[in-house]
């Protein structure tokens, strides 16, 4: 089957054997700027870039607005590539959601006029009603969206986003406890970041702390999935349990988690805070014969662009774990090398 529930059990999975949408969020906070934070990105000039890369990736297999894909500093591709191949393979539409962008993607986009999150070590991450207002725009996005498919499979891309997920669950009063794109995930670093930014926070009212210590792409995550007159697939790690988390103490929405095993094996982290059933994925990519995939194996990069909930949506469709990754890569040999 090539997933598995680690944490609940649900149908909502299944429903993408019908029909499905795949809404890709993304945004820019600064606290990516802190120097060791995040390796999404080859330099911090870049960081800025991987977004509305990823974005490009999906709809052309190549990126406009950088030269190359974006990879960590020795290469390692952008989980984008995964999720590049199920759309793919499946033909499930694509829509980009631009929720705080430094640099808008050069491809067709909804805008949701959304504040770029300030670095939370710092300061307030966004505008409380900014971020009412991101949220209600979300909401009409989800809710047209919706009418196209049988369930919505939300994924997103942006720089430090584990430690603002590490904020918002320290926040809410829930262990800390998120991946990382490196395999010596930076703990002491998004500690002390994210015990200057709590400090600051004076409710635990959901908005509040998204305001105060989260980003922009949680704000449009959240307003696109309670949008959603379907049931949705949360597709991501760490950041969508903290979402998850925000989301459930907003409101009922019929919604999973689908998320890489890469993600549920790291040490760091604790699929088990999510409010919802959690779904695994395994793509195989430890059986690569490419060391830029089997990286992920091996603890880099792990998730992002929906990747794990995309490879639970391509099996559930019928593909087999074996030909997924053959076709992962034709796509690495095709796109990265």
């Amino acid at each position: 089957m090539g997933y598995t529930f680690v944490k609940g059990k649900g149908d909502i999975i299944e429903l993408a054997k019908g029909k499905a949408a795949f809404v890709l969020v993304v945004g820019n906070t600064k606290t990516a700027n802190i120097e060791g934070i995040t390796v999404a990105g080859a330099n911090p000039e870049l960081v800025k870039y991987t977004p509305p890369a990823d974005a490009e990736l999906l709809y052309h297999g190549r990126c406009l607005s950088i030269d190359g894909v974006p990879a960590t500093p020795d290469g390692k591709p952008t989980p984008a590539l995964i999720t590049y191949t199920v759309l793919r393979l499946t033909s499930i539409p694509l829509f980009v959601v631009n929720s705080g962008l430094m640099v808008p993607p050069k491809i067709p986009y909804i805008d949701l006029n959304a504040p770029v999150g300030e670095n939370i070590a710092e300061k307030r991450a966004m505008d409380r009603q900014k971020v009412e207002e991101v949220i209600e725009r979300a909401r009409i996005v989800g809710k047209q969206i919706s009418k196209l498919s049988d369930v919505l499979v939300i994924g997103e891309s942006i720089p430090a986003g584990t430690t603002t997920a590490a904020a918002v669950l320290k926040a809410l009063g829930l262990k800390d406890a998120v991946s990382s794109s490196m395999p010596e995930n930076p703990v002491e670093l998004k500690r002390k970041v994210v015990e200057k930014a709590v400090e600051r926070i004076e409710s635990n009212d959901p908005i509040e702390v998204l305001s105060a210590v989260g980003d922009p792409v949680m704000a449009g995550v959240i307003g696109i999935a309670f949008g959603s007159e379907k049931p949705v697939i949360l597709a991501g790690g760490t950041q969508m349990v903290a979402i998850a988390n925000l989301m459930a103490r907003m409101g009922e929405v019929e919604a999973v988690i689908a998320t890489t095993k890469y993600v549920s094996e790291d040490g760091n982290a604790d699929l088990s805070l999510s409010p919802y059933p959690v779904v695994v994925a395994d793509p195989l990519l430890g059986k690569s014969r490419y060391p830029g995939l089997r990286a992920y194996e091996e603890g880099f990069v792990k998730e992002g662009v929906g990747a794990g909930g995309m490879t639970a949506v391509a099996y559930v469709r019928g593909i087999s774990p074996e030909k997924f990754l053959d076709e992962i890569e034709k796509d690495y040999e095709k796109i990265v090398l």
